[in-house]
């Protein structure tokens, strides 16, 4: 059956926004709001909590349009090891210029500034910083800060938070965000409070948040999605004991929020002067999240189906040398304590059995090591498709597709082969590539030139759009065209973790 259901992105809506302007009623006309998790494109929920729309913070933003405005902040590590974000396969440097176009241009809401937070004079930092400046935005550095995390004197001083520079903010609600996990968006927030007490303005904080569900049980699967997210950083779902010992009441929050609370608590009480509102982790959080879910079974299905495909994503990591083997190790752990495998992804299999008929094709040594695709669609059917001295496995499965969305006959050609093997030979003879078949990227371009020659390219074409959102799985890890256009396509992609040539490097 097809993916059901399974939250009401509305009730959340309705919900989260009322819970936000509650939360600033609390202090003094001033609330700097910690985003966690993405604040554009959340895939990981849409994937988990299928019916949640991945903007919908957004949308959220745009409710409050006159009274926020946003903070970016990105850690100049990130900027310095050029650490990817997967969904996009662009740094998190490149993210950030992105998000900041998504946030004004495609949203119509005001990005105050961009904070470089543990700024250390990195080149490659400095190069980033000016061109944003150049592009006329703010932007601002706060270096590590001093006595941290133990000086709570040194930390909360004009040396600690007061070195850095103030961010100066006109409306009520700031949200801090960032484009991945550490970004220093914590250490901003206090910053600022800092700045705010000092000029007499009783400023406050909370936190944005999605994951982990508080008010679902520990092993729920969608909390247990969460940690297989964040494997490589080693997250873990616990019972927030401060939030047990003060209401009675067991809460699930995780370990890092957990174990910083006491530290920070005791830094927001000697920024105000005054005792915290706040009793546990789960007391800052702002997360309306859990009473939208209107079918828990649905959630439960899809929550299991992304444990797989984190496990695969690591897996192929590992293998390109992006990862660690002891990620891998954890990912498979945590999808085995759910009683999942591999192959309960339904597209696996099959796309496998694919990569063995290939092999046994007569034509087999012309193309290289055989690969097999297969993608389900949203009638339940399965495609498949395999590698050929003309197209790539992804390339013939995503046809094969449209064809049959269509309507069409899977014997008819949608590009031409001698389009196909005009494209291949400037391939070689130009570029002086060895990959001469055409991977995604390409034959999408060849069948949008094929439409005004060929009526049945354009029946196909318009049922692309119908792909999103569709499991597919291929035998081999994509190479760069293949990952862009199925990414394009907005296809859930995994693969196994091998290679689609033996040759180190292809162009």
């Amino acid at each position: 059956m097809s993916l059901k259901i399974a939250f009401d992105t509305e009730k959340y809506l309705k919900e989260q926004t009322e819970a936000i302007l509650n939360r600033m009623e609390k202090f003094d006309n001033k609330l700097y709001l910690e985003f966690g998790g993405k604040l554009v494109f959340d895939y990981h929920a849409s994937r988990v909590l299928p019916g949640f729309d991945p903007n919908v913070k957004m949308r959220l933003l745009q409710k409050l349009k006159d009274q926020a405005e946003i903070i970016l902040c990105i850690y100049a590590g990130h900027i310095e090891q050029r650490k990817t974000r997967a969904d996009f396969g662009i740094s998190y440097d490149a993210d950030a210029m992105k998000l900041i176009d998504n946030i004004s241009q495609d949203w119509g809401l005001e990005v105050n500034s961009v904070v470089v937070t543990r700024y250390d004079e990195q080149p490659s930092v400095k190069m980033f910083i000016n061109r944003l400046k150049r592009r006329g935005i703010k932007v601002y550095t706060h270096r590590t800060t001093n006595g941290y995390p133990m000086d709570i004197d040194l930390i909360v001083s004009d040396e600690g938070y007061g070195a850095n520079p103030y961010i100066e903010t006109k409306k009520p609600l700031v949200v801090v965000t960032g484009p991945g996990p550490n970004s220093g968006k914590l250490g901003t927030c206090l910053s600022q409070l800092y700045h705010d007490h000092r000029k007499g303005v009783q400023s406050g904080y909370a936190k944005f948040e999605s994951f982990p569900i508080w008010n679902i049980p520990l092993k729920h699967p969608v909390n247990v999605a969460y940690e297989s997210a964040t494997a490589d950083l080693k997250d873990v779902n616990i019972i927030d004991p401060f939030h047990l010992e003060a209401y009675g009441e067991a809460t699930i929050n995780y370990n890092r929020d957990v174990e910083a609370f006491p530290l920070l608590k005791r830094i927001l009480e000697k920024i105000s002067g005054s005792e915290s509102l706040y009793q546990s982790p789960t007391d800052m959080g702002v997360n309306r999240i859990g009473f939208a879910i209107v079918d828990d079974d649905a959630a439960v299905e899809a929550a299991k189906q992304e444990i797989i495909r984190r496990t695969l994503r690591y897996s192929c990591e590992y293998m390109m040398g992006l990862g660690k083997k002891d990620t891998v190790e954890r990912a498979e752990l945590i999808m085995q304590e759910i009683g999942a495998a591999i192959e309960d992804r339904s597209v696996v299999g099959v796309a496998r059995e694919m990569a063995l008929e290939a092999q046994s094709d007569e034509d087999k040594g012309n193309h290289g090591i055989c690969c097999g695709a297969a993608i389900k669609l949203s009638d339940d059917s399965i495609i498949t498709g395999k590698n050929s001295p003309l197209l790539h496995a992804s390339s013939a499965v995503v046809l094969n597709a449209i064809k049959h969305l269509a309507g069409l006959p899977q014997k008819i050609h949608l590009i031409s082969p001698s389009v196909i093997q005009s494209i291949s030979d400037l391939k070689r003879e130009i570029r002086g590539s060895n990959a001469i078949t055409l991977d995604m990227e390409e034959t999408l371009i060849a069948l949008a030139a094929s439409i005004s020659t060929n009526s049945s390219a354009f029946l196909a074409v318009k049922q692309l759009k119908k792909l999103k959102g569709c499991e597919m799985h291929i035998t081999h890890i994509p190479p760069s065209g293949d990952a862009s256009g199925l990414r394009d396509l907005g296809i859930n992609l995994t693969s196994d973790p091998m290679f689609s040539s033996e040759r180190l490097f292809d162009k």
